[in-house]
């Protein structure tokens, strides 16, 4: 299959399950199950781990709703206070704030976001990540940061929320190519207090190996858009080789994982080092040439891939999964440097899966479902052990 083919399978392969679709539908006319149940992926499919693996990771416990009617939430981040989330919607460049106690309320729009639209080949960009400022508290520090795609270009933007609305867009980063697809979009504050965004390739894989080019990276920068100190090429490139990486989470050492989508063959659980290569378009999943880093975990697009986002609690990576309409669960093994056996929970049960966050102080994720229909995706509330 060409490149261009391989291109256009992965723009569409997200939503050509329509059995799966169907399933999901089904499954979510009725009460979901409060317990899940775990499905240990085949050994032969995995990335290779060292020793000292736990096997111990804990394990989604219950799930219900925590609200209802959105229409396909991109991202979910909670404020410093650790009680109310922002949530983005992707196509109505809507952003509301999620609270603990189901009630939501839509505090603004981010202007000047270009929605996905087939007929003009705008793919699946519109409204993306939010990430607040780590010391934001509605009066003295205001700022919230959000992805999204102009008319022409990824643009990384700030706004002022006070806690009750939104004001005064400015673009912290613009001018980042764009294409139909593989926008990236996730954003994140580091535990160094810089600002981590995934940008994918734009459907130009050649930019992803050119390290002048913010396409196909992982970029580090100050809340102003300058290049991080300390960024491994003097530019705000933190690493390259990515073709469209969607999910960054920390885990309780301070190390950097990253999910991101394959082409046709593979998908990628990938620990970030900076000025690692990782590998595309030269490679999709693990490969021997010299100078590339290696995924830590491999999913196949029809065998539960197709990664969205991550979370990490406990030491335990939480995947969402588009095509894979399920949530993977991987231990992080005692070196820090490899994942056990990933378990899936939830297959099929709730449909396509895309955000996710840890609820700080409590052992519960906020996952999101996406692509049901206008006003019919969930937040769903789940608790692990």
């Amino acid at each position: 299959m060409s490149r261009l083919a391989h291109s256009a399978l992965h723009r569409v392969r997200p939503g050509r399950a329509a059995i799966a679709a169907v399933t999901a539908l089904l499954g979510a006319c009725v009460l979901q199950p409060t317990t899940a149940t775990a499905v240990a992926e085949d050994p032969a499919s995995q990335a290779a781990v060292g020793a000292g693996t736990r096997a111990d990771g804990s394990a989604p416990a219950g799930v219900s709703v925590l609200s209802d009617k959105w229409t396909r939430p991109w991202a979910i981040s909670f404020l410093p206070d650790g009680k109310r989330a922002l949530v983005t919607e992707r196509r109505s460049a809507t952003v509301w704030v999620q609270n603990s106690d189901g009630s939501k309320k839509k505090v603004g729009a981010v202007p000047n976001t270009v929605v996905p639209s087939p007929a003009r080949r705008i793919g699946s960009g519109g409204l993306l990540g939010v990430a607040p400022s780590p010391t934001w508290n509605g009066t003295t520090d205001k700022d919230v940061f959000f992805v999204h795609t102009a008319a022409a270009d990824i643009r990384v933007v700030k706004m002022h929320f006070d806690g009750t609305s939104l004001s005064h867009y400015t673009v912290v980063l613009g001018g980042i190519t764009r294409g139909g697809d593989h926008n990236g979009g996730k954003i994140a504050f580091g535990p160094d207090g810089y600002l981590y965004v995934s940008v994918g390739d734009a459907l130009r894989g050649t930019l992803a190996q050119d390290r002048n080019s913010l396409n196909g990276k992982i970029l580090r920068i100050t809340k102003s858009g300058a290049a991080a100190p300390g960024n491994p090429f003097g530019n705000r490139v933190y690493s390259l080789g990515h073709r469209n990486p969607q999910g960054l989470a920390w885990d309780a050492r301070g190390r950097l994982w990253e999910t991101e989508i394959g082409e046709s063959t593979w998908d990628e659980l990938n620990l970030i080092s900076p000025g690692a290569n990782y590998g595309w378009p030269t490679c999709e999943g693990s490969c021997a040439k010299a100078g590339m880093t290696n995924p830590k975990k491999v999913w196949h697009p029809d065998q539960g891939g197709v990664p969205a986002q991550i979370a990490i609690k406990r030491d335990v990576i939480y995947v969402s999964t588009l095509l894979g309409q399920r949530l993977w669960a991987l231990p992080i093994d005692s070196t820090g440097k490899n994942v056990g056996t990933a378990k899936s929970y939830y297959n099929g049960a709730y449909g396509r899966l895309r955000a996710i966050a840890k609820v700080p102080g409590r052992d519960e994720l906020w996952v999101g479902t996406t692509d049901r229909g206008d006003d019919k995706d969930r937040i769903l509330k789940i608790s692990v052990k």
